[in-house]
């Protein structure tokens, strides 16, 4: 166990210091493509979509909506609606891209099978039947764990290192693939997060526009008019349903990807612990400094 609770917390350090280059690579252009295309699609809906005379009175958008007209309501929410319709199309596609990612990464079946496969493999020293497994299961956690099992084979042949130098090796291989392969999850996730807590304030901003709006009309009509106050209200408020509708999906997806990251994360720490503990156990006893490093 204490060697597992190391694996843990040395692996998890190096895979937090390679997002950086990896989201300046694919991520970042993908975003940077996403972004301004969902901003321009979002202005096409509001104008042509939401925008059409047909929502409203008279044929003529400058009028009020029909009733019940939902697109029409929306659309007299003002110019705040483009940027929430912005905001839904990113957490909409970058929901599909990293339900896409994550699933790829996981491989042909489940990660709990595939780590059931790996133990069994391992339980009996077939290495070479434990990398077919991987071969089989493809994605980033059988990336991983195949390179260690190459390293475990590797460590095998060598007759020149000491046996707790082979361990420190093969953990250390797995640590390093795990920097390479697991940051590329987390990608596009901030965007995410971001959308999450700003969603809602770019609605409530809407709302506080059209507040701004209805009550100068009043105030410009020279007598109260409950029903226009009543229907510039409706139209604010739809900004705030908006916007926290947007946030909500946000951090449902948010929330989903990292306990799937997490997952995966444990997925191949536990593989990790497999490997290192049968090369332990297959060679003999560890000597007392590789078992102080792995408790360190």
């Amino acid at each position: 166990m204490e060697q597992k609770n190391a694996i843990n917390k040395n692996a998890r350090p190096a895979a937090a210091s390679a997002p950086k280059s990896e989201e300046k690579g694919g991520g970042g252009a993908f975003a940077a493509i996403v972004i301004p295309l969902a901003f321009v699609v979002a202005l096409v809906l509001f104008n042509f979509v939401l925008g059409n005379n047909a929502n409203f009175q008279g044929n003529n958008n400058e009028n009020l909506p029909l009733p019940g007209n939902m697109l029409g309501t929306i659309y007299k929410g003002g110019v705040i609606v483009p940027v929430l319709l912005t905001l839904l199309i990113l957490v909409i596609t970058f929901t599909i891209e990293r339900l896409l990612t994550i699933g790829k990464a996981k491989g042909s079946k489940s990660i709990e099978s595939f780590v059931r496969s790996i133990r069994q493999k391992l339980n009996t020293n077939d290495v070479n039947g434990a990398v077919a497994v991987c071969d089989q299961q493809k994605g980033s956690v059988a990336n991983v764990v195949k390179a260690g099992l190459m390293k475990y084979k590797e460590m095998e042949q060598d007759r020149v290192m000491e046996k707790d130098q082979k361990v420190l090796a093969i953990q250390k291989e797995i640590e390093e693939s795990t920097a390479l392969e697991l940051p590329m999850l987390e990608k596009n996730l901030v965007i995410l997060s971001t959308i999450a807590s700003v969603a809602t304030l770019v609605g409530l901003l809407g709302t506080v526009f059209g507040m701004i709006r209805a009550f100068s009309a009043l105030a410009n009509a020279g007598a109260p008019d409950a029903s226009a106050l009543s229907t510039g209200i409706s139209e604010a408020l739809i900004n705030t349903a908006f916007g926290i509708g947007t946030s909500a999906l946000a951090i449902i997806a948010y929330n989903y990807f990292t306990s799937k990251i997490d997952a995966l994360t444990y997925s191949i720490d536990e593989a990790g612990f497999s490997i290192i503990q049968t090369f332990a156990a297959q060679h003999g006893e560890t000597h007392h400094g590789a078992t102080e490093t792995y408790k360190a």
